[in-house]
């Protein structure tokens, strides 16, 4: 796992994520198969000594089965606060632009971190949905890109029933 540690002590894990929009314009989101179980845009976590472009690539193929083409750079956004009620570390996430190479679409590939997969459109996102990815598509949407944002963790939403 990347992380840095800022001059005041505390950590700051590093994370990427990719908007992918199909011919219509839908988003492609994953759900998370544990914990609040929020809809993300597909990435994880930067591994040690890995580049961003590197991580999401591979996080995206290891979601969804897919190789993907990153083609620019949307935002890098820190996500900051408590609002989980615990002293998070923040998040740094690079979100790309990219697109799914080759035939099929997208197959659930990681079962144990993502518990489905869908396309949605941009004005009619499922909930609960991570703060991060809800802003990095309203940008994406509004044509943004190298947008530099640091944006609050919205408040621990309840944990749905499975």
């Amino acid at each position: 796992m990347s992380y840095s540690t800022l001059s005041n002590g505390s950590h700051v894990t590093s994370a990427v994520a990719a908007v992918i929009e199909d011919a219509a314009g839908r988003v492609l989101l994953c759900r998370q198969a544990g914990g609040h179980q929020l809809w993300g845009l597909p990435g994880g976590r930067i591994r040690e000594a890995e580049s961003p472009v590197h991580a999401v690539i591979r996080d995206i193929r290891e979601e969804t089965g897919l190789e993907a083409e990153i083609t620019e750079l949307i935002g890098l956004y820190q996500l900051t606060g408590d609002g989980c009620g615990a002293a998070t570390p923040d998040l740094f996430v690079h979100v790309f632009r990219g697109r799914l190479d080759g035939g099929g679409g997208p197959a659930l590939n990681a079962p144990g971190r993502i518990s489905s997969l869908a396309w949605h459109t941009p004005d009619n996102l499922p909930t609960p949905l991570t703060v991060t990815t809800r802003t990095a598509i309203a940008d994406a949407t509004a044509g943004q890109t190298g947008v530099i944002r640091e944006v609050e963790r919205d408040p621990e939403p309840e944990v749905v029933d499975a």
